[in-house]
C-alpha cells in the first residue's frame, strides 16, 4: 500500500477513515471493487461551492457573469491538476501497471479526478467547515493572483504549448473591431491556427478577449 503520511501532511488533516482516503486514491484501473469515481463526483460539487463563496466574498464588486468567468478558470481539469501538483498527488494515486506505464501519474485527468475525490473525501468524513481552509489554503499557494486578467493567461499558454506540440506553430491573434464609448469599450478578437479560424470573442480588454477565445480554441483541439 501506498504510504500516505505526507500527504497528509500536505493537506494539514490525517483522515479517521483510512478506508477512505485509499477509496480516494484508488484509480478505476487498479482493478478493485472499488475506486474514487464517486467521491469525484462529490468533491466537484463541493469544490464549485467552496470556490463560488471564495470568490463571492474577494470580489463584491464583480458581478455574475465574471465571477463565473473566474470559478471556470480555478474549477476544471487544469485548474484541479494544478492543485494536485502542489501536493505530489500523482505520488499517491493506485494505478494499473498499465496505467503506470502509460505515465497515469503525470496525467491531467488522473490527477483532476483524484484531486476531486481526496476534497470529497474530507468533506464526507469531516464537512465543510474543515475542508474550507484546506482547499483556500491550495488555491492562495497555487496562485499568485486570483483575478481575471491571471487566470486567463493559463488558456493562452495551454494553447501556445498544444499548437507548437501539434503544428509547429503559434497562435495568431487579430483584432476583428471595437465597440462601445471609450470608458466602456469591448474588443472582438479572432484566433488563426495555421491560417485556419478556431473561432471569436469579445472582452473588455485586447487582453481578456484573446484569453476567452484562446478557451474556445483550446476546447475545440481537445475536443
Amino acid at each position: 500500500m501506498n504510504d500516505y503520511v505526507n500527504l497528509e501532511k500536505c493537506l494539514d488533516y490525517q483522515f479517521k477513515n483510512k478506508d477512505l482516503i485509499v477509496e480516494a486514491l484508488t484509480h478505476k484501473s487498479f482493478k478493485k471493487p472499488y475506486n474514487n469515481e464517486r467521491l469525484e463526483f462529490l468533491g466537484d460539487a463541493v469544490l464549485n461551492l467552496i470556490v463560488g463563496e471564495y470568490l463571492y466574498k474577494k470580489f463584491p464588486q464583480s458581478n455574475e457573469g465574471d465571477l463565473s468567468k473566474i470559478r471556470a478558470s480555478l474549477v476544471n481539469e487544469t485548474g484541479f491538476t494544478k492543485l494536485a501538483n502542489e501536493i505530489k498527488l500523482g505520488d499517491y494515486i493506485y494505478l494499473s501497471i498499465a496505467e503506470e506505464r502509460n505515465k497515469g501519474r503525470t496525467k491531467a485527468s488522473i490527477l483532476s479526478d483524484a484531486f476531486e475525490s481526496i476534497m470529497g473525501a474530507i468533506y464526507l468524513e469531516s464537512g465543510l467547515e474543515t475542508l474550507k481552509p484546506i482547499i483556500l489554503t491550495l488555491l492562495e499557494k497555487s496562485y499568485d493572483k486570483i483575478n481575471l486578467d491571471v487566470l486567463f493567461s493559463d488558456y493562452k499558454t495551454a494553447l501556445q504549448e498544444i499548437t507548437q506540440a501539434e503544428f509547429g506553430s503559434i497562435p495568431d491573434y487579430k483584432i476583428e473591431g471595437s465597440y462601445g464609448p471609450d470608458h466602456k469599450k469591448e474588443f472582438e478578437v479572432s484566433i488563426w491556427i495555421n491560417n485556419q479560424c478556431y473561432g471569436q470573442a469579445i472582452g473588455k480588454s485586447k487582453k481578456l478577449a484573446q484569453q476567452a477565445v484562446a478557451k474556445i480554441a483550446l476546447d475545440k483541439l481537445k475536443g
